[in-house]
C-alpha cells in the first residue's frame, strides 16, 4: 500500500511499537506485589531484576544503535518485538529470583533497546525531512503515550481477572503481533549512504566523545532515568504503604501516561521553537519542584493525581528533545548510535533509581531518602544542561 511508505505511517507504526514496549515497562510496578507474594521474593529482589533491565537496556542501546545505523532500523525493531515477547513468556514462568533477573532483566532489557525510542526516533530522524523532524518525534511520542495509557487499565484488568501470569502472556502475544509494524520504518537506504566527508562510525563516536556538551547531556540524562524508574517501579507500593487504595496507584500511573501524550507532543513542538537545552533545563526544574511538593504536602488522592499529571507532562518529553539535540549537533547519519551512548547515562540512573528504591525501603521501611535524591538530581540536571554548546559541529556548518 502507498500509505505504508508515507512519513505518517512510519510515525504511527513506530509509535504503536514504542507504546507497547514502554507501556509494559510503565506498568511493572503493578506486578511487584502480586509476583513477590506468589513467589516469596522480597521487594529488593524484584527491584533488582527491573534495575538490571534498565542497565542492560542502556548498555545494549549503543550496540543496537550501531546495527540500526549500519543495516537499517526495520530489522532491529522486528527482532526487538520478538525478543520482548519471548522474555515476557519466560518471565511469567520464572520460579526463582535468578530466573526473574535473566528474563525480566536481561532479555527484556535487550528487547527494549530495539523497540523503544532509541531505535524508533533514530529511524524517524532519517525517514522524515529536517523541517518536520520535531513534529514526527513529538507525534510518535504522543502515539506511544496513548499506548502506555491504555496499558495501565488493560494490565490491571488482566491481573485482577486472570492473574499476573496470564497478564504477562497476553502482553507477550501483543508484542509478537506488533513485529510486522516495523515494515514502514525503512531507513536502510539512508543508513547505508555515506556521511558528509565520508565520516566513519568510529570517527562519529570519537567526535561525540570529545564534545563537552555530549558528556553534559549524558550526565543530565542520568537524573531522568533515576526519577522515572523509581516512580514507575515504586509509586503503587508507596501509595499502598501510605494507606491509599490500590486503585489510586493504578489511576496515578494512568494519569501519568495520559498526560505524557500531551507532554511529549508539546515538548517536541517546543523543541522546534526554542533552544532544546533550555526546554530540557526547565523540564527538570518543574519535575523536581513537583516531587518536592508531593512529599511535603499532606498526601491524598487529589495530591496524588495532581502530582501524576505534572509528572506526566514532563515524563518522556525529555527524549525527543535529547534526541533532537544530538541530531542538531552531530547530524542524523549515526543518530541511533550516538543517542545510544547518551542513553547509557539515562539507564544507569534508571538502574540506581529502581534498585535503590527497593534497597532503601527494605532497610528503612520508607522511601523518603530516595525522594530527596530524586529532587536533588533533577536540579543538578537542569544546571548541567544550561552550558551545553548546541551549535552544529564544524563538519556540518556551511563553508
Amino acid at each position: 500500500m502507498r500509505f505504508l511508505k508515507t512519513p505518517l505511517a512510519a510515525v504511527l507504526c513506530g509509535g504503536i511499537i514504542m507504546g507497547l514496549a514502554l507501556g509494559m515497562r510503565h506498568v511493572q510496578g503493578l506486578f511487584m506485589l502480586p509476583m513477590t507474594s506468589a513467589r516469596g521474593w522480597t521487594r529488593e529482589e524484584f527491584a533488582l531484576a527491573i534495575a538490571l533491565q534498565n542497565l542492560v537496556w542502556g548498555l545494549a542501546q549503543p550496540l543496537t544503535g550501531m546495527i540500526a545505523d549500519r543495516f537499517g532500523s526495520r530489522r532491529v525493531l522486528f527482532g526487538g518485538c520478538a525478543l520482548y515477547a519471548l522474555g515476557l513468556y519466560l518471565m511469567a514462568h520464572a520460579a526463582g529470583s535468578m530466573q526473574l533477573a535473566l528474563t525480566g532483566g536481561v532479555m527484556i532489557g535487550m528487547a527494549l533497546s530495539g523497540t523503544a525510542f532509541g531505535t524508533v526516533y533514530g529511524a524517524l530522524s532519517r525517514v522524515v525531512s529536517p523541517e518536520r523532524r520535531s513534529w514526527a518525534l513529538g507525534m510518535a511520542g504522543a502515539v506511544g503515550g496513548v499506548g502506555q495509557f491504555a496499558m495501565v487499565p488493560f494490565a490491571q484488568g488482566l491481573i485482577g481477572n486472570v492473574g499476573w501470569m496470564a497478564a504477562l502472556l497476553v502482553v507477550a502475544c501483543l508484542l509478537a503481533f506488533a513485529a510486522p509494524l516495523a515494515w514502514p520504518l525503512d531507513d536502510g537506504k539512508t543508513a547505508r549512504q555515506p556521511a558528509p566527508a565520508e565520516q566513519s562510525m568510529r570517527a562519529a563516536i570519537s567526535e561525540a566523545l570529545s564534545h563537552k556538551g555530549f558528556w553534559l547531556l549524558n550526565a543530565g540524562f542520568f537524573a531522568c532515568g533515576f526519577q522515572l524508574a523509581f516512580i514507575a517501579g515504586h509509586l503503587p507500593a508507596y501509595l499502598l504503604d501510605k494507606g491509599l487504595s490500590a486503585s489510586t496507584g493504578v489511576a496515578a500511573l494512568a494519569i501519568v501516561a495520559l498526560a505524557n501524550v500531551a507532554g511529549t507532543y508539546l515538548c517536541g513542538q517546543l523543541g522546534g521553537q526554542f533552544r532544546r537545552k533550555h526546554v530540557l533545563a526547565w523540564l527538570y526544574i518543574v519535575r523536581s519542584m513537583a516531587m518536592l511538593l508531593f512529599v511535603v504536602v499532606p498526601l491524598s488522592a487529589a495530591t496524588v493525581y495532581a502530582f501524576a499529571f505534572v509528572m506526566g507532562l514532563t515524563w518522556l518529553g525529555t527524549v525527543p528533545l535529547t534526541n533532537g539535540l544530538v541530531s542538531q549537533v552531530f547530524g542524523v547519519k549515526y543518530i541511533s548510535t550516538l543517542f545510544g551512548f547518551v542513553f547509557v547515562g539515562h539507564q544507569l540512573g534508571g538502574f540506581l533509581g529502581v534498585w535503590m528504591g527497593g534497597l532503601v525501603f527494605d532497610a528503612t521501611h520508607s522511601y523518603d531518602m530516595v525522594w530527596t535524591v530524586s529532587v536533588l538530581l533533577g536540579l543538578a540536571a537542569a544546571a548541567l544542561h544550561w552550558p551545553i554548546d548546541d551549535r552544529a559541529v564544524s563538519r556540518l556548518q556551511p563553508a
